[in-house]
């Protein structure tokens, strides 16, 4: 009898060539697309299709090309909860945050991996550009760079855990892009040109300000633009409008660039900066996930990083706590933002990551 495989399909080119290469492995597959969010969620009119059910559609049209079942789940609750919510506290408390990866955490291979479980699958795949494989030497399950490192997603994917990697396959990693498109052109998929998704799913044009004040119900109110010695140039529009390292958009006239150095929610303040004092050598990770061990005894020399479009950077890490690392950076990194993730690498493989901070914070 054959292993099952629930596949997550989101619509896109990508999990759809994951779908049909899973059962060209032999699996007995199922589909699922997830509707994450409701129209008056995203401030989108009632009346006009959202773009969870577009994707719905093309999920299904695949499913049915390649001959296998496909279901629609509402997780609208908990993607609220989880994603959204999690998106604004964020903000107003003065941190960047990367909803993909909580999607990733606590949808993806949290609430739909536990639906395939529900389901008595054997695998749960995705269409994620990473790999999986078991080191006998230490027992572990590695998370491992994608073979395309133009678009390895291993970065997003660094919370997961040793049960979540060991009962996950991702078809993709050791292919590339122009494979996957051919693949699907191949097949005759519907949407093998269709665009990657780069923006944040439920925010519509970018505006993340107004969707959080929208969301909230709390206006973001105005303030005092400082320099690093605390002189007042002008004033800002609402702290949640504003991310380190931003230049764009501050709404002054200054005769010199001046970019976002960092924000005091307290005081309402967001403290501008000329370019070279963006920079920093050091970091603290809170919320730390190991993958390739359990923990690590003394300093080790590692690769972080600490954007999603960022090549890691030599640096060293020291584990302080059971879930803390502190990174030094052998050169200064410029705009490290409090929120987003900091993930290490031993080459290609994840030693593990976590969540930004600052020694002020902790």
């Amino acid at each position: 009898m054959n292993k099952k495989a629930l596949i997550a399909m989101s619509g896109g080119v990508d999990s759809s060539v994951a779908a049909f290469l899973a059962k060209q492995q032999g699996l007995d597959c199922a589909g699922i697309t997830m509707k994450l969010f409701d129209n008056e969620d995203i401030g989108v009119s009632r009346e006009k299709s959202c773009c969870s059910l577009e994707d719905a559609r093309e999920a299904r049209n695949t499913a049915d090309s390649i001959g296998i079942p496909h279901y629609i789940n509402n997780f609208t609750s908990e993607f609220k909860k989880q994603v959204i919510k999690r998106f604004i506290e964020g903000y107003q408390n003065g941190i960047t945050p990367n909803p993909c990866i909580d999607c990733n955490r606590y949808i993806k291979f949290g609430t739909l991996l536990f639906r395939a479980k529900q389901l008595s699958m054997d695998y749960f795949v995705t269409g994620h550009y990473a790999r999986i494989e078991y080191d006998d030497k230490t027992g572990r399950y590695l998370l491992k760079k994608a073979l395309d490192e133009t678009k390895d997603q291993s970065y997003v994917l660094y919370a997961m855990t040793q049960e979540q990697l060991a009962y996950t396959l991702f078809p993709l990693g050791i292919h590339c892009k122009s494979e996957v498109r051919s693949i699907a052109q191949k097949q005759g998929f519907t949407n093998a040109g269709k665009d990657d998704s780069q923006d944040i799913c439920f925010v519509r044009n970018g505006g993340y300000a107004e969707f959080i004040e929208q969301n909230s119900g709390l206006t973001s109110e105005g303030g005092n633009f400082v320099d690093i010695q605390g002189n007042k140039l002008g004033k800002h529009k609402g702290i949640i409008r504003y991310t380190i390292g931003q230049r764009r958009g501050l709404g002054l006239s200054l005769n010199k660039p001046m970019y976002v150095h960092s924000k005091n929610i307290k005081d309402n303040i967001v403290t501008l900066c000329e370019n070279d004092e963006l920079f920093g050598k050091s970091l603290i990770i809170i919320n730390f996930n190991w993958i390739a061990c359990e923990k690590i005894n003394n300093p080790i020399r590692v690769k972080t990083k600490i954007r999603y479009n960022q090549t890691e950077q030599w640096s060293t890490a020291t584990q302080t706590s059971r879930n803390t690392v502190y990174i030094e950076f052998d050169e200064p990194q410029r705009a490290i933002t409090n929120g987003q993730a900091a993930v290490l690498y031993d080459g290609d493989i994840v030693i593990g990551g976590g969540t930004i901070t600052n020694n002020s914070e902790l």
